[in-house]
């Protein structure tokens, strides 16, 4: 359920409300803190009334309410699970507008990948008050894009795309996800100096200026068009040996023919041409011959271009603000299902956000752990006790059919003797 200082959602079960009491006086210490939006999925089904699920396709994958088969806690890990594979996925909730202009702009929430998830997104997306929620999909323009995405063995990186004049920008910078199947906490922080902070865990991963790390404005020095490279700069940092000479016996062909063939007796020139010896691959060829590489004695290194001021350039100091926030989604596809999203938070306060981390994620991450490792421990034992009753009743039906063949035998000796 929705909760914080100026937040949605309705009533807590009591089962939950001392931890929500905890909760509550935590964001009221942050008396700065403004915060648009928080859900954390606490009076159970009522999560249906504030998210819509999309129906721009009529096979979109289903969400479910559930903290999954390892958790820290049964009710305060909950959040939403995918549960179908190989679908794509869209639902969104909508909140109050606002305009982060002049403010610091926060985007956390966690993200458990319990089925090592091997092809699918985790990601969360932002849009303006005019998103048409029932239609939600992926050709929806969004303002904000940010979470980790990850597709075998190449794709794990935590996507950090940022709208500017109705164009998507990525950072240019590769920040690793997490890849453990545990709980973990994406933040995605955006201030009004135009620089950023991503931290995964409450911890740093990345951070800098919005102007250098995204491709938002044209560069603000340019080479100097007018200056070319001098003739007689050399750039080439190794150069053919001139004392190195191709030995005599290189020049092998690539292909010979291979004499030690014969005719096929049915081969008929008539039909199929003349017969010729098969070409094979000469042992002896060694390829095309290159003189090994030295230092280059006249190198001079990298010619420095000079540069001037780019005369397309024109700062804008609003990049990292956006007007009328209104709605965050899930727009995903995942081929195997089962990644569970909770605790997503919008806030301008950075403190009130790591301190709302450490009053949710922090607190059960240590215990969802332990759970399961001791499933793990137990799933082992399970194998264990099969697999030694299996060998054993192979073992109790090879003796049996041993004691079988043996009366066999005995009857078989009789019978001989009587008939002798």
């Amino acid at each position: 359920a929705a909760a914080g200082p100026r937040g949605r959602g309705g009533r807590a079960p009591a089962a939950v409300a001392l931890r929500l009491a905890l909760l509550l006086g935590a964001a009221r210490g942050s008396a700065r803190a403004t915060v648009y939006f928080q859900e954390q999925f606490l009076d159970g089904a009522s999560w249906q009334e504030r998210w819509m699920n999309s129906e721009s396709k009529p096979d979109l994958g289903k969400f479910k309410l559930t903290a999954g088969k390892f958790y820290g806690d049964p009710v305060r890990d909950k959040g939403l699970q995918t549960s179908e594979n190989s679908k794509f996925y869209a639902i969104s909730s909508r909140f109050k507008p606002f305009s982060n202009k002049g403010k610091t702009l926060v985007i956390q929430y966690t993200v458990k990948h319990e089925q090592k998830i091997d092809c699918g997104g985790g990601y969360v997306k932002i849009f303006s008050s005019n998103l048409d929620q029932k239609n939600l999909s992926g050709d929806s323009h969004y303002y904000i894009m940010f979470g980790p995405d990850i597709c075998g063995s190449e794709t794990k990186k935590v996507h950090v795309i940022l709208n500017y004049k109705n164009k998507p920008h990525p950072i240019k910078k590769l920040i690793r996800c997490k890849v453990d199947g545990y709980t973990h906490l994406y933040t995605l922080i955006i201030r009004p100096d135009q620089t950023y902070k991503v931290k995964i865990d409450n911890e740093m991963v990345a951070s800098g200026n919005l102007e250098d790390d995204f491709d938002f404005l044209p560069p603000r020095k340019i080479n100097d068009p007018t200056v070319r490279k001098p003739i007689d700069w050399d750039d080439r940092i190794q150069v053919d040996d001139p004392n190195d000479i191709k030995p005599e016996d290189w020049d092998e062909p690539e292909h010979i023919m291979d004499t030690s063939a014969e005719k096929p007796e049915d081969w008929d020139d008539t039909v199929s041409g003349e017969w010729h010896y098969p070409m094979v691959k000469n042992p002896l060829y060694r390829g095309e011959w290159k003189p090994r590489q030295i230092d280059n004695p006249n190198y001079r290194g990298v010619w420095p271009h000079p540069q001037i001021d780019n005369p397309n350039y024109s700062p804008d100091f609003s990049i990292y603000s956006y007007e009328n926030i209104s709605v965050i989604g899930l727009d995903i596809w995942q081929v195997r299902a089962g990644t569970i999203f909770d605790n997503f938070l919008i806030t301008d306060d950075e403190v009130y956000a790591e301190d709302f981390g450490d009053e949710t994620w922090g607190e059960t991450k240590g215990p969802e752990k332990e759970m399961n490792i001791k499933q793990t421990e137990e799933e082992q034992e399970r194998e264990r006790v099969t697999e030694e009753k299996y060998f054993e009743q192979r073992f109790k039906k090879k003796l049996e059919r041993k004691k079988e063949s043996g009366k066999d035998r005995a009857v078989r000796n009789t019978i001989e003797k009587e008939e002798l």
